[in-house]
């Protein structure tokens, strides 16, 4: 019996020799199991040595294989051969620039990331001999479910908006951002309710919500945006609701 193969299609580019991408056709073998991270290391180490993409765990914890399939935002590590009808099309993940293949510049995301302060920022300096800064299970539910966020991108290249204009700050980072935000240790909300705020932040968001359905870890970052959206509405309209001469 002919063992059985499946077709994989894939976006290369290879800037030392293209003009632009172009799709070139590899037939590897099919087992049942089979995920798209591993039909690419079968071409990469038995068809085409220089084909390029990223990849650490195989687990869907890294974040490092995210790719389109058949047009979606995917990990390839968490989807299967199997739910394609013989042939599956893999490109580099839309709306960021290409560096090789697969393979995409993460420098805009990179200083995006940056800027929201992705770490605990303390309200109030406390020594060591103090202890460390206890938090209740209630405290730590707040911003649990968005700090599962593993940097995979597959947000942005879902995002229309993100497309449009990559000024927009995104759903990933700012899921990050309402992450610190909610903790209960950290005192550094003002300042990042200034990126939200900002003509970039959560009123570019235009309310697709494809981030969310594409998220692997059910981070929901569509609720991240809506919740900030609420946030930074009522932050203005309470500076009108003041007493007059009331300190700011």
């Amino acid at each position: 019996m002919a063992e059985a193969t499946f077709i994989i299609e894939i976006m290369r580019y290879r800037p030392e020799q293209d003009q632009q991408p172009w799709l070139q056709s590899f037939a590897v073998p099919y087992i049942d199991d089979m995920s798209v991270l591993q039909g690419l290391q079968y071409i990469r180490d038995y068809l085409d040595g220089t084909l390029a993409f990223r990849w650490s765990c195989r687990q869907a914890i890294c974040g490092s294989c995210g790719m389109m399939v058949d047009g979606a935002p995917r990990l390839a590590c968490k989807t299967f051969l199997r739910d394609y009808p013989g042939k599956a099309r893999i490109e580099a993940l839309h709306h960021f620039p290409i560096e090789r293949d697969l393979v995409v510049v993460l420098d805009d995301f990179m200083a995006k990331l940056d800027s929201i302060q992705p770490y605990i920022i303390p309200r109030h300096d406390k020594p060591l001999a103090e202890g460390e800064h206890l938090q209740t299970p209630a405290q730590m539910e707040r911003y649990s479910q968005f700090s599962d966020c593993i940097n995979c991108l597959l947000c942005y290249a879902a995002c229309p908006q993100y497309g449009i204009d990559s000024q927009f700050l995104g759903p990933g980072a700012i899921a990050l951002l309402h992450r610190y935000n909610m903790d209960s240790r950290d005192g550094g909300s003002a300042s990042r309710m200034e990126l939200l705020a900002a003509q970039e932040g959560v009123f570019n968001c235009t309310a697709v919500g494809y981030c969310s359905e594409v998220c692997p870890k059910a981070v929901d970052p569509a609720n991240a945006v809506n919740l900030n959206k609420t946030q930074v509405a009522k932050d203005y309209f309470l500076r009108f609701a003041r007493p007059k001469g009331a300190c700011k």
